[in-house]
C-alpha cells in the first residue's frame, strides 16, 4: 500500500484536513481491492485519492458518533411519530385521506434519499452531508409545525424525509471511515440501538406531546436538538473526501441520481399506494410502476456504460459477497415486516387494543438491538461473519416457522417469544450484511456500498408488506365467501370485515368462529409465506465469502 507522510509544515486546518491533524495514509485506486473486485474499482480510471486518518482515540471517536447518533434517534422517532399524530392531523385539516400520506411521504423521500447519500459525500464531504442533512430535517419539522393546509403537511414530511435519510445513511459512512472492519460491528450495533430508542418513542412521544401541547409541537420540539446535532457535527466530524483534479459538479452523476431517485420513488409510491390509499387497478399504480421498471433499466444502463463516477457502479453488485448480502438483507427485511405488520392484527383480533398490540411489538424492537450489538461483539473478538450470517438467517426462519403453531386460542405470551427471535435475526443480519459488503470492497466504495444495501432494506420492507397483503386479503376473502357466500347481505359484511377490525364486535349471529378461522387461516397464509422468503435469505447468506476483518483503518 502507497502511504504519504506529512512533511514537517503545519496546513491550515480545512475540510480536507485529516482528523485531529494525524498522520494520514493516502490510498491509491492501484491497490488491489478483495476478492475479484478489482476490476471495477472506478478511482483508477478517475485519478482519485483516498485519504485516510489514523483511528482516532477513544473520547474523540465517542464524542463524533455521540453528535451524529443524535441524528439517527430523532430521523427514527420521525418515523414512527406520526403512528399517534395522523389522526389528529388529519381532523385539524378536515381531510382523513390525508391520514396515509402522512407516512408514506416521510418513508419515500427518507428511501430515495438514502442510496444517493454515499456517493455525494464521498464528493462533497460526511460533514457537508451531515450539515444539508441536519437542515433539510430542521426545515421538514418547522413546514410540519406551522402547516396551515394539507398541501403544506406533506410537503415538510418530504422534505423531513429527505434530512432523515441523509442523517441515518451518512451516519453509517462515518462510523466506517472512522473504526477498523474488526470493532465496525459493535459500533453499528450501538449505532441500531440509538435508531431502535428512537423508533420505539416515536409513538409514545408523540401521543404525549400531542395531549400536552398539540401536535404541531411535537414537530417543533424536534428542532433545537437538530441544530444541536448539526453544529456538533460541524466541528466534530472531518473527514476528507475523495480528492480529484475535476471540479465536484462535474462529477456528480446527475443522471444515474435522477433515474435512481425517480425508480424508487415510483416504485414504493405505486407500492405503498395499491390496496391502501387507492385501488390496484387505479391509474396512480398501474402507471407507476411500469415505469418504475423502465427508469430501473435506464439507471442500469447509466450507471454501466455512461456515468464516470456511478451512483452504485453495477459491476459492485457483481461481486459475490456484495450481492449475497444485499440479497439477504432484501429477503430478511420482506420477513421481518410481514411480522411487524401482521402479528398487530392477530393481537386485535383475539380482542387487544391498537395501543397494546402495538406495545407488543417491544420484544421485536429488543430483540433487533440484542442480536445487533451481541453479533457485533461476536466479530471484535472472532474476526469471522459468514457462520453468523447462517445463524441469524436460521433464528428468522425458527421464529417465523413458530408462528404457524399460533392460533386465537393460544395464549400471547409465546408470540413475543417468536417477535424476539426474528428481532434478533433481523438485527444481527444488518449488521453482518453490512460488515460482509464491506470487507468486500476496498475502502473508497464503503459508503456506496453502504448506500445499496439501503435501497435493497427500503424496497424490501415495502415488497414484503405489499405481498403480505396480497396473500393476507385473498385468503381472508375467500374463506369468508366460501363460509358465509350464501347469507343474506354476505359481500356487505364481508367488505366490512376487511375493512376494519371493529367489524368484529357487531358480527351477525352465528358468524363469529367462521370469520376467527378466516382471520386465522390469512395470517399462516402471510407466516408460511414468510418462512420461504426466510429460507431464500438463508440461501443467498451461503454465498457470502468471509474476507479478513483487518483490525486498522489502512487494511494492514
Amino acid at each position: 500500500m502507497a502511504s504519504a507522510k506529512t512533511n514537517g509544515k503545519q496546513r491550515p486546518i480545512d475540510e480536507e484536513s485529516p482528523l485531529l491533524g494525524a498522520a494520514t495514509h493516502t490510498v491509491h485506486s492501484a491497490l488491489e481491492p478483495p476478492e475479484e473486485y478489482a476490476e471495477s474499482d472506478s478511482s483508477q480510471e478517475q485519478g482519485e485519492i483516498v485519504v485516510l486518518p489514523n483511528e482516532i482515540s477513544t473520547a474523540r471517536l465517542t464524542t463524533t458518533l455521540a453528535s451524529i447518533y443524535v441524528g439517527v434517534f430523532l430521523g427514527a422517532l420521525d418515523s414512527t411519530i406520526i403512528a399517534t399524530l395522523s389522526a389528529p392531523i388529519s381532523t385539524s385539516f378536515s381531510s382523513l385521506s390525508l391520514l396515509s400520506w402522512l407516512a408514506s411521504a416521510y418513508l419515500i423521500a427518507n428511501a430515495a434519499c438514502q442510496p444517493l447519500s454515499g456517493r455525494l459525500t464521498d464528493i462533497f464531504s460526511r460533514r457537508t452531508g451531515l450539515i444539508v442533512s441536519n437542515i433539510l430535517f430542521a426545515a421538514g419539522n418547522l413546514i410540519c409545525g406551522l402547516a396551515k393546509d394539507e398541501w403544506s403537511m406533506i410537503g415538510g414530511r418530504v422534505v423531513a424525509g429527505m434530512g432523515g435519510g441523509g442523517l441515518m445513511a451518512i451516519s453509517t459512512f462515518v462510523a466506517s471511515d472512522l473504526v477498523p472492519l474488526r470493532k465496525r460491528g459493535v459500533i453499528q450495533g450501538i449505532g441500531n440501538l440509538s435508531f431502535g430508542a428512537g423508533a420505539g418513542c416515536g409513538g409514545i412521544y408523540g401521543g404525549w406531546v400531542n395531549d400536552v401541547w398539540g401536535w404541531r409541537y411535537a414537530f417543533l420540539s424536534q428542532i433545537p436538538f437538530v441544530i444541536v446535532s448539526g453544529i456538533l457535527v460541524s466541528f466534530l466530524v472531518n473527514i476528507p473526501p475523495k480528492k480529484s483534479e475535476k471540479s465536484k459538479l462535474s462529477r456528480v452523476d446527475f443522471l444515474g441520481a435522477f433515474t435512481l431517485v425517480t425508480t424508487l420513488v415510483l416504485l414504493l409510491l405505486g407500492l405503498n399506494s395499491g390496496g391502501n390509499i387507492v385501488p390496484w387497478n387505479h391509474p396512480l399504480v398501474y402507471v407507476s410502476l411500469p415505469l418504475s421498471g423502465v427508469s430501473l433499466v435506464a439507471f442500469i444502463y447509466i450507471e454501466a456504460k455512461i456515468a464516470k463516477e456511478p451512483v452504485i457502479p453495477v459491476k459492485l453488485l457483481l461481486n459475490r459477497t456484495v450481492a449475497a448480502a444485499c440479497l439477504t438483507n432484501w429477503f430478511y427485511t420482506m420477513l421481518a415486516f410481514m411480522g411487524m405488520f401482521y402479528l398487530p392484527i392477530y393481537f386485535q383480533v383475539k380482542g387487544n387494543t391498537a395501543t397494546q398490540a402495538g406495545a407488543r411489538l417491544i420484544p421485536q424492537a429488543i430483540g433487533a438491538s440484542f442480536g445487533s450489538l451481541g453479533c457485533g461483539l461476536i466479530m471484535n473478538k472472532t474476526g469471522k461473519y459468514k457462520i453468523l450470517g447462517l445463524a441469524v438467517s436460521g433464528c428468522g426462519i425458527l421464529g417465523v416457522a413458530l408462528l404457524q403453531t399460533l392460533s386465537f386460542k393460544s395464549p400471547t405470551w409465546p408470540a413475543s417469544i417468536y417477535l424476539f427471535l426474528i428481532g434478533s435475526g433481523y438485527g444481527g443480519m444488518l449488521t453482518v450484511t453490512l460488515v460482509a459488503c464491506l470487507s468486500a470492497v476496498s475502502h473508497d466504495h464503503q459508503a456506496v456500498v453502504t448506500s445499496a444495501t439501503y435501497a435493497f432494506r427500503s424496497t424490501g420492507s415495502t415488497i414484503g408488506i405489499t405481498i403480505g397483503s396480497a396473500v393476507y386479503q385473498n385468503i381472508l376473502n375467500s374463506e369468508l365467501f366460501a363460509k358465509f357466500g350464501d347469507q343474506p347481505g354476505a359481500e356487505e359484511t364481508i367488505k366490512r370485515i376487511r375493512d376494519s377490525l371493529d367489524e368484529l364486535k357487531h358480527l351477525p349471529e352465528g358468524w363469529k368462529e367462521g370469520v376467527m378461522d378466516s382471520f386465522e387461516d390469512a395470517l399462516k397464509g402471510v407466516f408460511w409465506l414468510a418462512l420461504w422468503i426466510g429460507v431464500l435469505s438463508f440461501i443467498t447468506s451461503t454465498f457470502m465469502r468471509q474476507n479478513v476483518l483487518h483490525s486498522t483503518l489502512d487494511r494492514k
